[in-house]
């Protein structure tokens, strides 16, 4: 008996075509783009940069573009002389705002997100409300209020005020942040014992470290480069340097060359952190994004 021989199907695999033409021309333009961006957004930092470098002589509309004919950093040094007790006073202010509402901020996302109670919808939507009241509808109760309780032009009144209008935001981020930690995790640690305290100390805070990168970036900038408040609600000796950085223009005459260098000088705190902590900024800021 001869042996039957079976058929045998040959199926073709599909041909893998490469990236389209429309996708290999997407990229360089893409890149190009970003390139061209960039050079956008870093001229104002190119002219604060050349415009300090420069001797008073130089500094005119003409030769705005132009590179100095002598590179010196007397203007730097004369501006830092000016703005040095200003600068410690924006130190003494941003940081602690910063990182008091920060663990502020994370208290309320807690509660808000693990352990929700009837009317927490409502008290969630009333703190978010305070992100929308204008600072200037506010200024003359504030007033009133730091005088009556002896806070007035002092640099304690001023990290106050950011503290509670910095609680929205951070309330916020960090709620939408939580609400993507799963629940049996809190589930788990309350079977072991753990009440409250132990939860967030145990569990959440150690899953934190993203959501505390973005509100203490974000806190710290919006505190540092303040200047409404800290010129309503703070004395001379008290002013961060924002507010000196403005009065550092002379009253019949601007010497630009120190105004630039000053200019750069307030802002380099915060071009380091964004910088440096840029890319942990946007891990953690799209980290709650998918819940809440």
């Amino acid at each position: 008996m001869s042996a039957t021989r079976s058929d045998v199907i040959v199926v073709a695999e599909p041909r893998r075509q490469g990236p389209g033409l429309l996708h290999r021309l997407s990229r360089p333009a893409i890149y190009t783009g970003l390139i061209v961006a960039a050079v956008f957004y870093l001229i104002p930092v190119y002219l604060l940069m050349l415009t300090g470098l420069k001797g008073s002589t130089e500094v005119t509309l003409d030769k705005m573009w132009t590179l100095p004919q002598s590179f010196g950093f007397a203007s730097f040094g004369e501006a830092w002389t000016a703005l040095a007790p200003n600068f410690l006073n924006s130190v003494k202010i941003a940081v602690p705002a910063a990182l008091i509402s920060s663990v502020v901020g994370s208290i309320n996302g807690y509660v808000l997100a693990k352990w929700r109670f009837r009317g927490s919808e409502t008290l969630f939507t009333l703190i978010l409300f305070g992100m929308f009241i204008p600072y200037q509808a506010i200024l003359i109760p504030l007033v009133q209020l730091e005088s009556n309780f002896g806070l007035y032009g002092t640099i304690q009144g001023l990290v106050l005020i950011h503290i509670i209008y910095g609680i929205p935001i951070t309330t916020l981020i960090f709620r939408n942040y939580y609400v993507a930690i799963p629940n049996e995790l809190v589930e788990a640690a309350r079977i072991d014992g753990a009440g409250f305290t132990g939860i967030y100390r145990h569990v959440l805070l150690p899953l934190s470290v993203p959501g505390f990168v973005v509100v203490l970036i974000w806190q710290f900038t919006s505190a540092w480069n303040d200047f409404l408040f800290a010129a309503t609600l703070t004395s001379q000796q008290n002013w961060p340097v924002t507010v000196a950085l403005n009065n550092l223009a002379g009253s019949f005459s601007v010497a630009w060359n120190v105004q630039m260098a000053g200019a750069l000088i307030a802002a380099v705190p915060t071009l380091l952190i964004y910088i440096l902590l840029g890319k942990f900024f946007m891990r953690g800021l799209l980290a709650g994004s998918l819940k809440g």
